[in-house]
């Protein structure tokens, strides 16, 4: 599972990290120290072209009667994400990627009690991004709500010290396929989804502090311990 993530590289850096035009990154984009669902997150998408916007993470299938769905919609499983009712058509289509530079796991302590936060980012500290999927849901009064949702899958090496999934992270050169809305090959489109590389990466615990939503600032990435 994926339920935090951070984005908080500048602007101007992170357009020139993905590759994309800076009048492309919405002026309204601040730092993230603690991103939650529910919560506007950036992407990238293709409809005409490749863009980046803001859409509402939990997603609500276009077919739902209650909007409400979309609190269980966060990630969707690398698995069954060609099969399930509520990811198919979006995998088929409406593929996105979420834009981040850091997540969260929490792990179990082996004896038991609270769990502790982990942060995981690229050791560059450069942005990457998550495999993901989009909606367009519509009311019945016509209002319209944009939603995606984070593919998970496999922890690779790193991850897997501390928990048993992790968000799909596509690297540079398989974004472009997988944005694609052309592309229709479901066995192609799933190869792409696979553990990333774990020596780009590190991690360490972090306090508490993140646990609460309401807290969005740099004490939520503040080691717990001097990193490895």
């Amino acid at each position: 599972m994926c339920g935090r993530f951070t984005l908080i590289t500048r602007r101007e850096d992170l357009a020139a990290d993905l590759g994309i035009p800076g009048t492309a990154v919405p002026v309204t984009l601040r730092p993230r120290y603690n991103i939650a669902p529910s919560q506007l997150v950036p992407i990238l998408l293709h409809d005409g072209g490749v863009r980046m916007a803001l859409y509402q993470w939990g997603l609500i299938p276009s077919w739902a009667k209650d909007p409400a769905i979309g609190n269980r919609m966060i990630n969707a499983r690398q698995e069954t994400v060609a099969e399930k009712p509520s990811f198919r058509g979006p995998f088929r289509s409406q593929r996105c990627l979420i834009i981040a530079d850091g997540f969260y796991e929490w792990a179990a302590p082996e004896s038991g009690g609270p769990r502790t936060p982990y942060y995981i980012r690229r050791k560059d500290g450069k942005p990457f991004t998550f495999a993901g999927l989009w909606s367009r849901w519509k009311s019945p009064e016509g209002d319209e709500i944009l939603t995606c949702t984070i593919i998970t899958g496999e922890p690779n090496d790193l991850i897997a010290k501390i928990h048993r999934r992790m968000p799909v992270i596509l690297p540079p050169e398989n974004r472009e396929a997988w944005l694609n809305p052309e592309e229709q090959d479901g066995q192609k489109l799933l190869s792409l989804l696979r553990p990333h590389d774990p020596e780009a990466f590190k991690m360490f615990p972090v306090s508490r502090h993140v646990n609460s939503p309401a807290h969005d600032d740099p004490g939520c990435i503040e080691p717990l311990e001097k990193p490895d």
